[in-house]
């Protein structure tokens, strides 16, 4: 029996505080919003009781911010996408922010298991003076239990209509991509971190991002295999590839530190869930 979970998330700023209200129909929902930075950002972790994707499963997030509204959205765990041998599995997010709105998307990484056929689609629509950061991180087979990516296919798809577009078929057997110089290089786990905005960035504001996220990566020992480019003007982008999911999300992670005082003059909070 395949499930169809779809939940539609909206952040609202009542009375100075971001409000999150929400629908949920299927095993996807929200638990509650924290507030660990104060009123003005709101904080939720998004729950997946299966903990997996099998093939037909699929798993639809809508989330919106209505103006000057801050939200903050993490997952627990990994997402799954397991062995299938019929229909794909989908994931697909579709977020919307008004003017002026700001949203962190910041789940923890998806796993493609090996014969998996899996999709994960996410696209940002920005009012010209909405802003939004977050990553999105793959990582194909899990190496440390000697069960590598040998079958199947991972389609990614990250946009920004009309700005910007990243899509990317992922085929187990393509070992041209998968180990060749010009592909993964035998790199396991692939990253991006992505600073968009509705309008264009101030020149001096966006290669202040660049130049910090390039100060964090020639510290890090993943300096050979991370880099970060502005494609245009309204994207930041940082992109990674690591052997291992840990490394990997640990300089999203610092890079988003830096980030954050930079671009929005905020602290570097952490959610309260990565340290429990």
């Amino acid at each position: 029996m395949s499930w169809h979970a779809h939940l539609q998330l909206d952040y609202r700023l009542e009375a100075a505080r971001t409000v999150a209200r929400h629908e949920h129909n299927g095993p996807l929902r929200i638990l509650q919003s924290l507030y660990p930075e104060g009123d003005a950002v709101c904080h939720n972790v998004l729950v997946h009781p299966p903990g997996g994707l099998v093939g037909g499963d699929t798993l639809d997030l809508r989330v919106t911010a209505g103006q000057t509204a801050h939200g903050l959205i993490t997952t627990p765990g990994a997402t799954r996408f397991y062995r299938s041998s019929g229909e794909a599995a989908l994931q697909r997010t579709e977020i919307t922010l008004s003017d002026q709105a700001r949203l962190e998307w910041l789940p923890l990484e998806a796993i493609a298991y090996n014969d998996c056929r899996a999709e994960n689609r996410l696209s940002i629509t920005l009012d010209a003076g909405a802003e939004f950061m977050g990553w999105d991180v793959t990582a194909f087979g899990l190496p440390n239990a000697n069960l590598p990516f040998a079958r199947g296919s991972f389609l990614q798809h990250i946009e920004v209509p009309g700005v910007w577009l990243e899509r990317g078929l992922i085929r187990a057997d393509d070992e041209r991509l998968m180990n060749g110089p010009l592909g993964l290089a035998g790199q396991r786990c692939l990253a991006s971190l992505f600073f968009v905005a509705g309008s264009a960035v101030a020149k001096e504001r966006r290669q202040g991002a660049l130049d910090a996220a390039r100060d964090v990566i020639a510290a890090h020992a993943l300096r050979p295999l991370a880099g970060v480019t502005s494609p245009c003007p309204q994207v930041v982008v940082v992109r990674v590839l690591a052997p291992l999911v840990e490394p990997a999300m640990d300089l999203l992670r610092q890079i988003r530190s830096v980030w954050r005082p930079h671009l929005w003059r905020l602290p570097a909070n952490n959610p309260r869930i990565w340290t429990t």
